[in-house]
């Protein structure tokens, strides 16, 4: 009896979120911002789970970069013409995926403002995650999470 009243008191675990992530890799993985893929990973995770997880590089990449992208559980797309726009239709395209419960844009860049705002219209949660404090002001103030990454800190 005793276990069975455990069993209806104790909460449930809250689900963790599907989670869309598209990283803007030319303007976020850079040596000079000292961010690394593996950072980004961790400080989503606990957010919720990756069901969509792509970095967009340009075609100027090298091999290595690619190959460390693939080794951290991203998927490499390798865009001919602007990265943005590339990653803009992609994260567009995820807002009407059902599993999808949030979009995730990982950039300096506020191009993307459109996608945040397309998003919050057919309910999705946003989330951004910067490079910098000072980075995309539009980005910051319309998302309805922000995340500031503390370069090669491992951390935000």
């Amino acid at each position: 009896m005793r276990s069975q009243l455990a069993n209806v008191v104790k909460p449930k675990p809250v689900p963790k979120k599907n989670l869309a992530v598209f990283v803007d890799g030319p303007n976020m993985l850079r040596r000079e911002l000292g961010i690394e893929l593996a950072q980004i990973k961790d400080v989503l995770s606990r957010m919720g789970k990756f069901k969509i997880a792509k970095v967009f590089l340009n075609p100027y990449a090298n091999n290595k970069l690619v190959e460390a992208v693939a080794n951290q559980g991203f998927e490499p797309v390798i865009t001919v013409g602007d990265v943005d726009v590339a990653m803009a239709a992609d994260a567009t395209e995820a807002i009407f995926a059902p599993s999808v419960h949030a979009i995730c844009l990982v950039t300096r860049d506020a191009d993307f403002l459109p996608v945040v705002v397309k998003a919050k219209r057919y309910g999705k949660e946003t989330i951004v995650v910067l490079a910098e404090q000072s980075s995309a002001a539009a980005l910051k103030n319309t998302a309805d999470h922000v995340l500031v990454l503390a370069p090669g800190l491992g951390g935000f």
